[in-house]
């Protein structure tokens, strides 16, 4: 085992790899976040408590018909994601007009509501998930060892967070949903259902946080409360990158679970605050986010 400016090189990889694994979650929630934002102007703060029904969703499908880690990480986003068309149907269709913060103090509401609800059934504990065997084990590198299904949910995320982006900017469809946000009369007299398309994004954005949440099960286990022990940072993360940014919320979600990772080793009674650290600074010097428009 080898040093790097004093510290033994499996503890400083070894948090690098929990540094990405926290910003694959903080990258695809944020996401999420600013999608939603970005093409129905709310500040979903459920989006938490979206996360942890999709863990839940996940934990309940094995629990009560046998279905695995696989199959549940294509069921519990769809699940979560209908659920989320039927939010925006029957309560935030109404608040698009109206103040950010309605909102917001309604996805606060309905995130306090489903919490409590998990939390009065499972009460505060975890409940296990397992690592898929698929997935089991791991690899040993030489300056560190690499479980397989850390490195599985990297992958997973990079892949799914960077085809989301080209799917918004790149092609037809992100074209017609960005130009929905900007003048949807103009959209309209193309033929193309704007309330419908605002509907499935909203699902979309809440699907990404249910798959976020079965990914993050095995890890952190199934809790109540996962979703509100994350959400703060992630909105954190989402007005670093800036409000809407697609690309600043994959980017900064990466850069600031790397940076939290780092400042456990060197620093490691500034870990839990680093990032809003960082957001105060950022907030100073660039108000609308580091990718944000002014």
């Amino acid at each position: 085992m080898f040093e790097i400016f004093g510290i033994p090189s499996q503890a400083l990889f070894g948090q690098l790899l929990i540094g990405l694994i926290n910003g694959s979650f903080y990258a695809l929630l944020s996401l999420g976040l600013a999608v939603i934002f970005g093409m129905l102007n709310i500040i979903n703060f459920a989006h938490g408590a979206q996360y942890m029904l999709g863990a839940f969703a996940a934990y309940l499908l094995l629990q009560l018909t046998g279905i695995g880690y696989w199959p549940a990480l294509i069921l519990a986003p769809i699940i979560v994601g209908i659920i989320g068309i039927v939010i925006e149907r029957t309560m935030l269709q109404w608040l698009y007009k109206l103040d950010h913060l309605y909102g917001l103090l309604l996805t606060f509401g309905l995130a306090l509501v489903i919490e409590g609800v998990f939390r009065n059934y499972y009460g505060s504990s975890g409940q296990p998930y397992q690592v898929p065997s698929s997935l089991a084990g791991g690899h040993n590198l030489g300056f560190m060892f690499l479980p397989n299904y850390r490195a599985w949910v990297i992958v997973a995320s990079l892949i799914v967070c960077f085809g989301t982006w080209f799917v918004i900017e790149k092609t037809r469809l992100g074209s017609y949903l960005r130009a929905a946000t900007e003048n949807p009369t103009l959209v309209r007299a193309f033929g193309i259902n704007v309330p419908r398309m605002i509907t499935l994004t909203y699902g979309f954005g809440v699907a990404l946080a249910a798959f976020a949440g079965v990914m993050a099960a095995p890890i952190y286990n199934v809790s109540p409360q996962m979703g509100s022990d994350i959400i703060i940072v992630v909105f954190a993360v989402v007005v670093i990158g800036g409000m809407g940014s697609i690309m600043g919320a994959i980017l900064t979600g990466f850069s600031l679970g790397i940076a939290e990772g780092l400042t456990k080793v060197f620093f490691p009674e500034a870990s839990s605050t680093v990032i809003f650290v960082i957001m105060a600074i950022v907030l100073l010097t660039r108000p609308a986010g580091l990718f944000g428009r002014g």
